[in-house]
């Protein structure tokens, strides 16, 4: 832990702040708040003087990342209920910690449960991890739009920039290796790690951080996003649900009481994985990604979101059956995954199972039962619960059948797509409860392949209903306490404490 010693030499730094114990997790919170505004601000402000030429040749500033740390004496008896909230054995464990309003009720949570969980203060101060400066700009404001190439020198001469050295996945891939007497993770991602995917779902998805829900639903049909928009704006006219807004890419709000068009400039381009925010007080309402097509895709975006430490995500799509018994518009509730998908194998070897969590399927069969009123036996004339196969060649089809379709047989698999394994398989990853319900759209084993003019009207019901299963499923989920979704099976031998 860095001394006020170590702040000698030609770099500027704001006072060092040591750290106190607190027994309130709002008042910690609070410290963070401000250890974190004054350090990003001073940042900033000697960014705006570095740029109008006010710097001494050599000179640097520097400020760091607040931290939470806990130290632990004893082994502590916790209800073995619970998956989090509580470290396994003695030791000191700390954690960085950025943007700390926007996580406010997550801190909170986590640092309230530690304080109740094992009786003993929970530290407050400044870590040894620079901030860098890209990272000290939020709300959408960008060092580019600020720095000239005519100043003449680099950036990295002047300020930290961000390092890949400690911005990477090994505390939650479970390789993180620390140097004697360095504290133990306290959660599982570092302030880098989170300040790196923030930035980029502002890049990907139009729409701020802070606006996402904790519980989440990917798509890669646009119909699936003008449905869920034209449901919320009818449903915040009605002031129904607890729901506040709907915000779209670009930042535009629609707020409840009003059935109006959102107000705000249209976007000249649609981003990549757009996003859709149906809001709800304590972030508590429901996201919706258009991932587009593919496992990178897939991936990508639950990389980014799993900071946000959202409640549970699920995969709404749609899926090659591959039974002769199944009908197009038929749905696919999976409870295991044959991973073709290529993407995750360094990071989850291929070995590791994905199970399936008990509260996540049997919300979303309640939701299919309730949305298209069947129950029992007749359920299972329009779902059918099994593996799902992910690949990432999306003409599979042109391949030798022989091999395809003999995996497929060993393997039970019903349904096949794109993306499914690869979001269930993060989700398992970043401890973040996961489930798939696909909709079957072609069923190229038996000559019924995806063309125009295919679709009845069965399937065509199906798809209309399938949003509002997912949505209805969430709505289940959220009544449910998040000590009870959050599985143990999510969790290893050693863990964070947080969540």
């Amino acid at each position: 832990m860095r001394e006020p010693s170590s702040y000698a030499g030609p770099t500027v730094l704001p006072q060092f702040v040591p750290f106190t114990g607190y027994r309130d997790a709002a008042k910690a919170v609070e410290r963070l708040v401000e250890i974190y505004a004054r350090n990003t601000a001073f940042i900033r402000s000697a960014f705006a003087d570095y740029a109008a030429g006010k710097f001494k040749p050599g000179q640097r500033a520097r400020a760091y990342y607040p931290a939470i740390r806990i130290r632990v004496n004893t082994y502590q008896e916790v209800d073995s209920r619970l998956s989090y909230g509580h470290v396994v054995e003695p030791g000191t464990y700390m954690t960085t910690i950025t943007q700390p309003e926007l996580f406010g009720s997550y801190l909170r949570e986590q640092i309230g449960l530690l304080i109740r969980n094992h009786g003993v203060p929970v530290e407050i101060g400044e870590s040894d991890v620079p901030i860098p400066l890209h990272f000290s700009f939020t709300n959408g404001e960008y060092v580019e739009g600020r720095y000239s190439d005519v100043l003449g020198d680099s950036l990295r001469d002047h300020f930290d920039v961000p390092d890949l050295v400690v911005t990477d996945d090994a505390i939650v891939n479970g390789t993180w290796r620390g140097r004697g007497g360095e504290p133990q993770p306290l959660a599982p991602f570092t302030a880098p790690r989170v300040d790196y995917s923030l930035h980029r779902l502002q890049h990907y998805t139009a729409t701020e951080p802070k606006y996402f829900q904790n519980f989440v639903l990917f798509t890669n049909y646009q119909f699936y996003i003008d449905e869920f928009c034209q449901w919320a704006r009818e449903t915040l006219a009605r002031k129904e649900g607890g729901y506040t807004a709907l915000v779209e890419p670009g930042d535009a709000i629609t707020l409840s009481g009003t059935a109006s068009l959102p107000g705000g400039p249209p976007l000249a381009h649609m981003p990549q994985m757009p996003s859709y925010h149906l809001v709800r007080e304590n972030h508590s309402g429901i996201t919706l990604i258009n991932i587009g097509i593919g496992p990178s895709n897939a991936k990508t975006i639950t990389d980014h979101v799993a900071v946000l430490r959202p409640n549970a995500w699920l995969m709404l799509g749609h899926c090659a059956g591959l039974r002769t018994t199944q009908r197009l518009g038929d749905y696919v509730l999976a409870h295991g995954y044959v991973r073709q998908d290529h993407v995750l194998d360094d990071d989850l070897p291929l070995w590791v199972p994905v199970p399936p969590l008990a509260e996540i399927q049997v919300a979303l069969e309640e939701a299919v039962a309730e949305v298209a009123g069947l129950s029992g036996w007749e359920l299972k004339r329009i779902m059918r619960t099994g593996t799902v196969a992910t690949i990432d060649n999306r003409n599979w089809e042109l391949r030798d059948h022989r091999e395809p379709i003999q995996r497929l047989s060993q393997s039970r698999a019903i349904a096949l797509d794109m993306e499914s394994a690869t979001i269930a398989a993060n989700g398992f990853r970043f401890r973040v409860p996961y489930g798939t319900l696909l909709c079957v759209s072609d069923k190229p084993l038996h000559g019924e392949l995806k063309l125009p003019g295919m679709a009845s009207d069965f399937y065509r019901r199906q798809v209309g209903q399938h949003l509002h299963i997912g949505i209805r499923a969430l709505e289940r989920l959220r009544d449910m306490p998040p000590e009870r979704l959050h599985s143990r099976k999510l969790r290893s031998f050693i863990e964070t404490a947080f969540k």
